[in-house]
């Protein structure tokens, strides 16, 4: 047993030399540590930012983490990564596990309880929930934006939707159990497109599978029974596939599709060996088009989506092209305008034009650049180089590798002196894409003399207008299935002219706090009720509920 923090192996237990809380131990753990906590009960809750963190329950020990009664998430995680292996949580007043832009990982764990999502990830780093049980909550998993599996895991009980997936989110739902929900099992929305299957969707209020917003998702041997509306349901303007399903003891249809839905339902897997379910061209550049604002960045991705398809139909005509630019870009803009959803639509632009053969999308910053020492940073950087090859590396407050705004000496120049090489010999295979404040990326281009040309474009992201983020707020809350009290508008216009001169001014983020803190206001006035509230009274956001969290 050790309780060093440079040892990076903590333990949490009732003994002499131990931990006796997890916020014990992670008070003192470092970056990479792996807490082992023995049986018991902890009556905690666990609030992490930034950190990367493994808490496992001892090999064969229960161990329980009580957050009931707390008004916050059992454990919450902002950046970093946060891993849970073998552990029980218990929720009452609120959500279980909630991870912002951060990695989640879930094994064999149990969540019961919670008024809300069990457990929410929001972002766009990549998440894995395996051989999880969820139930007994207000809705299972909420996954936003964020890319990642879940596998053979149970959603059951639920007074809400089992499993949701919106905001472009594209995880793969494999082997999974979602019963016994008072409303929808798997409710897809927002430009999703998950990949579904092998699952099971049984006893919902409503529809098994429901998809909306031009979501596209793709279902595969799948089994929907026993529910009380239709089995799979897309609306106007979705499309996707639903391949080798059965669908029995539904509502009629079994399968509804609204009359301009592009959906096609097959009875076997035509995909064979190298086949793709891939969205094409039109269908990227519709999900750009989507976003809210942002007129400029719009037209500039379009222009360069038009010249490389000339240049590549030009190719195949045999024509001369010129020489091709690099796929290399600056990002410059405040936080919250939008700037990571665009890299990742670009990168899948770039696969579907053939530019890049996979598209996926690799989010760093300094600290998975930079190393400890001499050599480090460099081993680091090609490494994160190497996984980057085929999509996108979108490397985010790029202007802190910088000698200016860096700390530990010239390791983060030694990252940028690593990286621009490798830019030019691997221009064709990868997209690299810098992001950060506009005066920043001035500092960060002159780290390097080479660096500048390595970078076809500079697309400056533009913050919100007030419009726009009450726009923003109204998508978040419909994604929710709340609907906003139309007289909050004019508070909510208000608002955010109010902070949109503040120096940290959020754009989007700010937008998505106020409408966490406007749910939790709901939901402390819900409370207040003294009964079971009514579906509408569960959907409704009102007017004061946005003046509460607009003071906070």
């Amino acid at each position: 047993m050790t309780t060093s923090t440079s040892g990076r192996v903590l333990l949490v237990a009732q003994r002499p030399g131990a931990y006796p809380t997890i916020g014990d131990a992670l008070a003192v753990a470092t970056d990479g540590a792996v807490i082992t906590i023995t049986a018991g009960e902890y009556a905690e809750t666990v609030e992490l930012t930034g950190l990367r963190v493994t808490l496992a329950a001892a090999k064969g020990d229960t161990v329980v983490v009580d957050g009931r009664g707390a008004d916050r998430p059992v454990f919450r995680a902002t950046g970093g990564a946060l891993v849970l292996k073998g552990i029980e949580l218990l929720a009452d007043t609120s959500s279980a596990v909630v991870a912002e832009d951060a990695g989640l990982t879930m094994d064999h764990c149990t969540v019961s309880g919670g008024l809300g999502p069990a457990v929410t990830i929001r972002g766009s780093v990549p998440f894995e929930v395996t051989g999880c049980v969820i139930s007994a909550a207000e809705q299972g998993i909420v996954v936003d934006g964020a890319p990642g599996k879940l596998e053979d895991t149970t959603v059951e009980d639920m007074t809400g939707d089992g499993i949701t997936i919106g905001f472009g989110a594209d995880p793969v739902v494999r082997n999974c159990t979602v019963t016994g929900c008072g409303l929808r099992g798997l409710y897809v929305y927002q430009y999703a497109r998950p990949v579904i299957e092998g699952c099971v969707i049984a006893n919902t209020g409503y529809e098994g599978v429901s998809v909306a917003h031009h979501s596209t998702p793709v279902l595969k041997r799948c089994t929907v029974t026993d529910v009380r509306g239709s089995g799979i349901v897309f609306a106007a303007g979705c499309g996707g596939s639903v391949t080798a399903c059965r669908v029995e003891n539904t509502a009629e249809p079994g399968i509804a599709i609204a009359e301009n839905a592009t959906a096609t339902v097959t009875a076997a897997d035509p995909a064979g060996p190298g086949s793709s379910g891939d969205l094409g061209l039109d269908e990227m550049l519709a999900e750009l088009d989507a976003m809210i604002g942002l007129p400029g960045v719009k037209a500039e991705v379009r222009a360069l989506v038009d010249e490389l398809q000339v240049n590549e139909w030009r190719r195949r005509a045999g024509l001369p092209v010129g020489a091709a630019a690099a796929h290399h870009l600056i990002f410059a803009g405040a936080p919250g305008t939008g700037k990571t959803t665009v890299a990742r639509i670009y990168g899948k632009l770039l696969k579907a034009l053939g530019i890049l053969p996979q598209g996926q999308f690799r989010e760093v910053s300094r600290r998975d650049l930079v190393g400890q020492y001499i050599g480090h940073t460099a081993e680091k950087t090609a490494t994160v180089f190497e996984q980057a090859k085929g999509g996108v590396l979108f490397i985010d407050e790029a202007y802190t590798l910088t000698r200016l705004a860096g700390s530990g000496g010239d390791f983060g120049q030694e990252a940028i002196d690593t990286l621009v090489p490798m830019m030019e010999e691997h221009r064709d295979e990868v997209a690299v894409i810098v992001a950060g404040y506009t005066g920043e990326m001035v500092d960060f281009l002159a780290a390097n003399p080479g660096l500048a040309s390595r970078f076809g474009k500079t697309i400056e992201f533009e913050n919100y207008s007030p419009a726009e983020l009450l726009s923003i707020f109204g998508r978040m809350a419909a994604a929710g299935d709340f609907e906003l009290d139309p007289d909050a508008g004019p508070v909510l216009t208000d608002y955010f002219r109010l902070i949109s001169g503040d120096a940290n001014f959020g754009n989007a983020r700010d937008a998505r706090r106020l409408f966490e803190e406007a749910r939790k206001a709901q939901a402390q006035r819900l409370r207040l009720l003294g009964r079971m509230p009514t579906v509408e009274e569960l959907r409704g956001l009102h007017v004061a509920d946005v003046i509460v969290a607009a003071a906070r």
